[in-house]
């Protein structure tokens, strides 16, 4: 009896009340976990009501219209804007949104395209920063762990806003050593708390076995197992041109290629207007605001803050990331991998995207400049740290660089601060005398809160009376309100898409990809019967160029192929391939003429340049436009034929095949013919390509062979090295020239050096590398 009365006791029917409470309530949040998708619904099945957006000439007029008022008459209403932006990256493009869903009259104006600089240059991560929480903890850093705060919740927000451009990313950080088992994986189960109702999975703890078999590329030498976390990826130019055009069926007035050149003061010291320049006509107009002017243009921040002040001391110290992109062999498609401390201290992150593979980032001081380059430096130290951490029998080549870009972070000292203080950790809002707003710093992952204390703080400074506090937690982007993961099924159904087609325009432009395919042309074939590639090797139709043209105020070339498309990033070398069908689509549309044709060409391959292609390769690939009309038909077969004669009356050395014609950082390809060359130059040294040859003499093979002249020896060591060959000292031929890629052969040696020869060089005085701060590594913007 007393053992019953102690077990139905009080007590005891408690704790089991609570226990059994605690683990329905568990179990009840743990299978509600996890992100939010939109719930499918019959509607989805159809196309949303359509909406063209006002063209770029009736944003003009109206942009016009606010700067005929006279200074002291009286304005018409709403012809004066409430705040003019000056930006068009994410923090212009937040701030936009946040301004026109509060009920006010904004323009932004952006001197080239909508996210042209480092808004589309990022490492494409939704992320709160596992390394700020480190440094938050370590060092009691209370800014620290509120930056992990925000920025959690702004991931969370992210998702849901834009659920088609963003998802959830398992990210893996591999364990070589048993006692950061429990370090890491406390980490990471801190930041999932921190995250709470908002965490999107919780984090993971794997075995080596389960992690290889995860991740195969993996060095599986010394590994113990590993952490895997959860963080999100976007498509970040896409995001911000989904926040542009959700700021124009808003209400907002925003035109790219509007350069502001001039701030127009009243006679109390207060901007009142801006003069500004269209880029593309030379035309000087003035631009009228009420009151409020923001600042948003990143790393070009001191220049507008000069207008204002021509005594500015600059406050932006900006620092090149460079990112590479690789090919989808080097991860999974599905799981990212985190280097929690390379060589010199950095983070870098090496993820799935668009089918390809990104590795990034470097931080380096660079000079503001409007298009920058990846320094060879910065990628041959990216695919070192890369060959770190992958199997030994994959060999990571320099020509396996699809494409290669910079980023400037602008990192910004506040100037109402003392000089003391140093860099701000996460952004700086500063109001000038004059009523300048200027923001500046942050990252991509929080730029609607941004956007939010930057309105906040104008409506404070300026007394403006909005219809309503900011929603832009709930305001779902452009694209969002008809779109479902299975949309893509309808758009198969509907128009007879490739299936990665159809996945690529809805996880692109969600319900829009109705609009996109509506402009496709029928491909004239049994399957697919509409969605004509661009280029074979990824899923980008003709239908998005006359879509980015019509509807997302596309101007250029490299705006569709970089920001409306990432042709660019993903493979600078098939943005090549696909220029002349872009720039012939785009004359059909906006009516250029041939010599406008060949300039949009001329300025797409400088661009090129900025994304790894060599020069060597833009100047034996350099595309023609595609004729037009039967005169330059006729034009263009006149000049083939003079050329041809021109050959055959005086055969150039030019015809020769050099390896100059065939590098390209995407891939190192041998020209029909060159293989028999260096096989006669091999057996020449040796009576047949069975013997081998000594290392000291591949450099005299090598250097017999047009265009390898220039080889030397310390290009030999990095190849042998990138290669896994050093310290060898024989080869036979089918070491010496390996057949390596599909149906074009790419040399070992040989194909290396000459992806090598023909990249840019590194500079003579190599930099010093630093342990880089938290607060400047990892993550992109």
């Amino acid at each position: 009896m007393a053992l019953l009365r102690r077990i139905f006791s009080r007590r005891t029917l408690a704790y089991a009340t609570g226990g059994t409470a605690l683990f329905v309530g568990g179990g009840y949040w743990y299978l509600n976990s996890g992100p939010a998708y939109p719930v499918p619904t019959v509607s989805t099945r159809r196309p949303p009501p359509p909406w063209t957006p006002p063209t770029r000439a009736e944003m003009l007029k109206q942009l016009k219209a606010s700067g005929s008022v006279t200074e002291g008459a009286q304005p018409a209403e709403g012809e004066e804007y409430d705040l003019l932006i000056v930006g068009g990256g994410a923090t212009g493009a937040g701030c936009a949104v946040d301004a026109a869903s509060r009920g006010l009259k904004v323009a932004l104006v952006e001197r080239d395209d909508f996210s042209s600089g480092t808004s589309s240059k990022s490492t494409k991560l939704v992320h709160g920063g596992v390394r700020y929480l480190q440094k938050a903890v370590f060092e009691l850093d209370y800014d620290q762990y509120k930056l992990v705060r925000e920025a959690l919740h702004e991931r969370r927000t992210f998702l849901h806003i834009a659920p088609y451009l963003s998802e959830m990313l398992p990210i893996m950080l591999p364990i070589y050593k048993y006692w950061q088992v429990p370090y890491y994986y406390a980490g990471c189960k801190l930041y999932d708390i921190l995250a709470g109702k908002e965490n999107m999975e919780t984090s993971y703890l794997m075995s080596k076995g389960k992690a290889l078999e995860t991740f195969p590329m993996l060095k599986s030498d010394g590994l113990v197992g590993a952490v895997v976390y959860y963080d999100g990826q976007h498509n970040d130019s896409r995001m911000n041109m989904a926040l542009i055009m959700t700021a124009v069926k808003l209400g907002a007035t925003v035109l790219n290629y509007c350069e502001v050149t001039e701030l127009h003061k009243g006679p109390n010291g207060k901007l009142n207007g801006v003069k500004v320049k269209d880029n593309l006509t030379g035309e000087q107009f003035n631009v009228r605001a009420k009151v409020g002017i923001i600042n948003a243009t990143g790393p070009f921040t001191d220049a507008l803050l000069q207008l204002d002040n021509p005594n500015h001391e600059p406050i932006v110290q900006p620092s090149s990331g460079v990112h590479i992109t690789l090919p989808n062999y080097y991860s999974p498609r599905k799981m990212g991998l985190l280097d929690p401390a390379t060589s010199d201290g950095r983070v870098i992150f090496f993820l799935p995207w668009q089918g390809n593979t990104i590795a990034g980032t470097t931080d380096t001081p660079a000079k503001v400049t409007k298009d920058p380059e990846a320094s060879e430096e910065d990628i041959r130290w990216l695919l070192e740290e890369v060959r770190r951490y992958l199997s030994p029998d994959i060999k990571v080549r320099r020509g396996d660089v699809l494409s290669a870009w910079s980023g400037l972070r602008p990192l910004v000292r506040d100037p109402s601060a003392e000089k003391t203080e140093g860099l701000v950790r996460n952004h700086m809002i500063n109001v000038s005398p004059s009523g300048l707003v200027t923001i500046a710093g942050g990252k991509w992952t929080t730029y609607r809160a941004m956007a939010e204390e930057t309105i906040d703080e104008a409506v404070k400074t300026f007394g403006l009376k909005p219809k309503n506090g900011c929603v832009t937690q709930t305001i779902r982007l452009i694209g969002s309100e008809g779109w479902s993961r299975n949309m893509f099924i309808n758009l198969i159904q509907t128009y007879g898409l490739e299936t990665h087609v159809a996945k690529h325009l809805s996880e692109t432009y969600g319900d829009r990809a109705w609009t996109v395919c509506s402009l496709a042309e029928p491909t004239g074939l049994s399957w697919p019967l509409y969605g004509k590639r661009l280029v074979s090797q990824y899923p980008v139709i003709d239908a998005e160029v006359r879509y980015a043209v019509r509807h997302e105020y596309a101007l250029t070339a490299i705006d569709v192929l970089a920001r409306r498309t990432r042709l660019s990033f993903l493979n600078a070398r098939m943005a090549l391939d696909a220029l002349p069908q872009v720039v012939d689509i785009m004359a059909e549309e906006l009516g250029w003429s041939l010599a406008e044709r060949q300039r949009q060409i001329n300025k797409a391959l400088d661009f090129f340049g900025s994304m790894g292609l060599s020069p060597a390769y833009v100047a034996s690939h350099k595309p023609r436009p595609i004729p037009r009309g039967t005169w330059e038909k006729v034009q263009t077969g006149l000049w083939d034929a003079c050329v041809t004669l021109v050959h055959i009356v005086r055969p150039s050395k030019a015809a020769e095949v050099t390896p100059a014609e065939g590098f390209a950082p995407g891939r190192s390809k041998f020209e029909p013919g060159e293989i028999s060359t260096l096989r006669h130059a091999y057996v020449s040294h040796k009576k047949a390509t069975d013997e081998k040859v000594h290392l000291d003499e591949v450099l005299d093979i090598l250097r017999e062979v047009p265009g390898y002249s220039e080889v030397s020896d310390k290009e030999l060591d990095y190849v042998l090295n990138e290669a896994g060959l050093t310290g060898q000292l024989e080869f036979n031929f089918d070491e010496f020239i390996e057949v390596r890629i599909s149906f074009v052969p790419d040399g070992f040696i040989s194909g290396n050096l000459k992806e090598i020869m023909f990249a840019p060089s590194p500079p003579k005085t190599s930099r010093k590398r630093t342990i880089i701060p938290v607060e400047k590594s990892g993550g992109g913007v």
